[in-house]
């Protein structure tokens, strides 16, 4: 259960009302992290309930939404260490088919969203002098595959993004870290994807959460700037 201590940190975790977004909630709320939740389906508000937290249902896309996220917790615990950004599923398609909308779509959830709740936190953490960002990727941010193909463009753009501001907030501070999962559990497998993977399976989300767990506490406190591939060897990408 989640710690009662007033001076236990403080995590947010967006896109957590199922999947790799839900199980990085429960690990961090057993580590002992008061949570913050936000996800459109209303799960947030189950799962924080469940956790002893509290949650938003709404959508990284409406600044309103991940606003009464960050505020809440402010207005709450006055503090915030860790920050784990989740932006679901983007829209698919054929290359040449996907629509202007699809793409400023794709773009507003995995690139702008980020970039505005950073915006919010980063001054945050700045006058606390510390705090960790984990950003959940894909490995189609480092090997391009037209069955993702937003995600591959977009994802990849936000990488370098993440690179930059990690050596700017290094000094005040403020970690931030990528997560890049290869085929995870809480999706249904599909034909050809398992030969893909060397370790011959799937990673699980308690796996992934894990990570990110890892990376959002002190035992990475010299860790920043880095892209952790979690994917069972599957990414050829150096």
């Amino acid at each position: 259960m989640m710690s009662d201590r007033s001076d236990a940190p403080v995590a947010l975790v967006t896109a957590s009302g199922k999947g790799m977004g839900a199980a990085i909630a429960r690990k961090l709320a057993a580590e002992g992290y008061k949570l913050g939740t936000l996800s459109p389906s209303g799960g947030a508000e189950a799962l924080a309930e469940e956790l002893g937290g509290f949650g938003v249902t709404g959508s990284l896309t409406e600044i309103a939404d991940t606003d009464a996220l960050i505020d809440g917790a402010l207005s709450r615990w006055g503090r915030l260490d860790a920050l784990v950004i989740n932006a679901g599923h983007p829209p698919k398609g054929t290359l040449l088919e996907l629509t202007d909308d699809e793409w400023t779509q794709a773009y507003e959830l995995m690139f702008l969203s980020a970039v505005r709740m950073l915006r919010k936190v980063v001054p945050v953490m700045r006058e606390a002098g510390r705090g960790s960002v984990v950003v959940m990727s894909s490995f189609a941010a480092l090997e391009p595959d037209d069955t993702f193909a937003t995600s591959a463009v977009v994802r990849a753009g936000l990488l370098g993004y993440i690179k930059m501001l990690a050596d700017q907030e290094a000094p005040h501070g403020i970690r931030m870290n990528t997560v890049i999962p290869g085929f995870i559990d809480s999706l249904p497998e599909k034909p050809g994807r398992r030969e893909r993977i060397p370790m011959g399976r799937y990673g699980t989300a308690d796996e992934v959460a894990a990570a990110v767990a890892f990376l959002c506490s002190d035992a990475a406190s010299y860790l920043t700037g880095n892209v952790l591939k979690l994917d069972g060897g599957m990414i050829r990408a150096a």
